[in-house]
């Protein structure tokens, strides 16, 4: 998640913020190779990521975060799915702040690989996950499988394949992203999706609008999805900033995750033409009846209340800024795509 960090900061304290962005890397990777153990999804590359957690979480975080994170897993993956099959792979996919996202690898054994797959994050982030790839070979192989042309360009922060590619930098200069990633044949004409999970968050309100004016100036046919809190101006919200400030982790963007509407709001004032937003309750409610059925019977939770009030505090955003209405293949988050 390379984002972080407020203006006026001193060098000492953006460093501070920037470790604590990086330790919500790990939280999620945590919680998301879990959450696969138990059952929720399938995803057989995270194991080679992630340690599998010793302690058992609490029950509010099982049933209730971890079932967030199923409904945020399956959105996002109908939406970049639904892209993918719209413009028949004849595009690029750039995941920002990626940590240690499996979608590649998933993409791969679907037979649904974009031309070519992007990830940005922190050069710390982005190094750890080389190390991973490099001795793994369940992890480096359908990489060389997939890759073409001449040997791949590795060093300790980038990694670079025909069609895969991912390096170190900071989401917060615009420049230096466009330069890296085009120093790995980004292709501004092809259809482009963007996404942002847990990451703009991190970012002031001007840095996020830079990114997002940045995206939807470069590329003429693009597509951006952003995953992260809504409606944290009430009493819950308010406790879920306060949380993660005890662990020294600010939400520099929180103000932008006010509403819906906010959310939306920022995406149309930022160059993009359609904007769409639903909470992730709305989601659920969207998924195929008999998963949640199975999924609800993986773990209990009496605390029913907790878990609508944390689904309602997530959304998914999605917006197009084309001529071919890519914003509109969500019509629904049923269906059934593969987990």
């Amino acid at each position: 998640m390379a984002a972080a960090a407020g203006d006026g900061l001193s060098s000492a304290g953006i460093d501070e913020a920037d470790e604590a962005v990086r330790g919500t890397c790990e939280d999620a990777s945590v919680c998301k190779r879990f959450a696969v153990s138990v059952g929720y999804w399938k995803d057989p590359y995270i194991q080679y990521f992630v340690r599998q957690a010793k302690e058992r979480k609490a029950p509010e975080i099982n049933r209730g975060k971890l079932a967030c994170y199923y409904a945020r897993v399956h959105g996002v993956s109908y939406l970049i799915k639904a892209f993918l099959k719209k413009t028949e792979c004849n595009c690029q996919i750039v995941n920002l702040g990626a940590g240690m996202d499996t979608l590649f690898w998933r993409l791969k054994d679907e037979n649904l690989l974009p031309r070519k797959y992007f990830e940005v994050d922190f050069p710390m982030i982005v190094a750890r996950k080389i190390h991973h790839i490099k001795s793994k070979p369940p992890l480096s192989k359908p990489i060389m499988e997939s890759h073409s042309g001449d040997s791949l360009l590795i060093d300790s922060h980038s990694l670079d394949s025909s069609r895969y590619s991912i390096q170190g930098a900071d989401l917060r200069f615009s420049s230096e992203l466009e330069e890296k990633l085009k120093k790995h044949n980004l292709d501004v004409h092809l259809p482009t999706l963007l996404v942002a999970e847990c990451v703009l968050v991190y970012m002031t309100p001007q840095q996020s609008a830079g990114l997002l004016k940045w995206a939807a100036s470069t590329f003429p046919v693009a597509m951006f999805i952003n995953y992260e809190q809504v409606n944290m101006t009430d009493r819950f919200g308010q406790i879920m900033i306060e949380n993660l400030q005890r662990r020294q982790c600010n939400l520099a963007g929180v103000e932008v995750c006010k509403s819906l509407d906010s959310q939306r709001e920022r995406l149309l004032l930022n160059g993009w033409e359609t904007a769409h937003a639903i909470d992730m309750m709305k989601v659920y409610s969207f998924l195929p009846q008999a998963d949640v059925k199975r999924i609800e019977g993986l773990e209990f939770l009496d605390e029913k209340e907790l878990f609508e009030q944390l689904m309602q505090h997530y959304c998914i955003c999605w917006a197009s800024k084309d001529s071919s209405n890519l914003g509109n293949v969500l019509q629904r988050l049923g269906g059934d795509p593969s987990h």
